[in-house]
């Protein structure tokens, strides 16, 4: 399948208060292979203008520099999401609504109708990981990570899930046990790092994190400072960071979570 393209809406319905998930249809995605935790880049065009792809190859640093070269005025903005379920030639994305001044992609997912249109650039299968096959994985994240760690649990059956949302209204059918964290108003500290500080962990666990940027540094801390965790059996990925964008220029602390992602990839693709 060409990993760009456009997707059009088909189907838009809330399943919480505030999440919203958006069925889209496009070209070749009745040949999408099925993988956990599969990654798109979605591109919002500008208020009152259609979705201008860039003209390049397949290859994503050549389709990057492409995207870069669209005017500023006509360049779609960029968001990174997860599939969050696929049926023959649709695929389902769930969108968050944050509370407070909207984004660009929030507030498309706000007022997004049958017929919208959408440019993507993946799912690619060349950033496929394989699960872990260590006898416990520790999944834990925040309500943006719920649609990877559904696509997770449908693969396997050793998972400890722990998962913070807003409240109760936030909880989502997952299969397996999932133990639900509610901030509940809470405007400082997180839920979900005390419930794992405070978890019986068995003996030899790899763990998936994902979520707000801060927190999963510190989940990720507490796993290797305090837990002993090897750092290649901690899978990680900070979604979204508080007060800032994708537009944002990345803090030293992104920058090193980035480098040592490389150095992870290069040693799972050298083994």
């Amino acid at each position: 399948m060409k990993p760009t393209g456009l997707l059009e809406v088909t189907a838009v319905r809330r399943v919480t208060p505030r999440v919203v998930r958006v069925t889209f249809t496009g070209d070749g995605l009745d040949s999408l292979e099925s993988w956990p935790d599969q990654q798109l880049k979605l591109l919002f065009p500008p208020p009152g203008r259609a979705v201008r792809l860039p003209s390049a190859d397949d290859d994503v640093m050549r389709w990057y520099q492409a995207y870069l070269a669209i005017p500023e005025d006509e360049r779609p903005v960029m968001r990174s999401y997860t599939v969050r379920a696929r049926d023959g030639d649709t695929i389902d994305v769930d969108f968050v609504l944050h509370s407070g001044p909207a984004g660009p992609a929030t507030a498309w997912a706000a007022r997004a109708a049958v017929g919208d249109v959408l440019g993507r650039y993946g799912p690619d299968p060349a950033y496929r990981r394989p699960l872990s096959t260590a006898d416990t994985l520790l999944c834990a994240g925040d309500e943006t990570a719920i649609p990877a760690i559904a696509s997770i649990l449908s693969e396997v059956d050793n998972a400890l899930v722990f998962i913070e949302v807003a409240d109760a209204a936030e909880e989502q059918p997952l299969p397996g046990e999932v133990r639900w964290l509610h901030r509940d108003g809470a405007e400082h500290g997180s839920p979900l790092l005390a419930a794992v500080r405070g978890a019986t962990l068995p003996e030899g666990p790899a763990a998936w994190l994902a979520g707000e940027a801060g927190m999963v540094r510190s989940l990720r801390r507490h796993l290797v400072g305090e837990r002993g965790l090897a750092k290649s059996a901690v899978e990680f990925t900070g979604y979204w960071r508080r007060s800032l964008t994708q537009d944002d220029a990345p803090t030293p602390e992104d920058l090193a979570d980035a480098a040592e992602k490389l150095e992870d990839s290069a040693a799972w693709k050298g083994s």
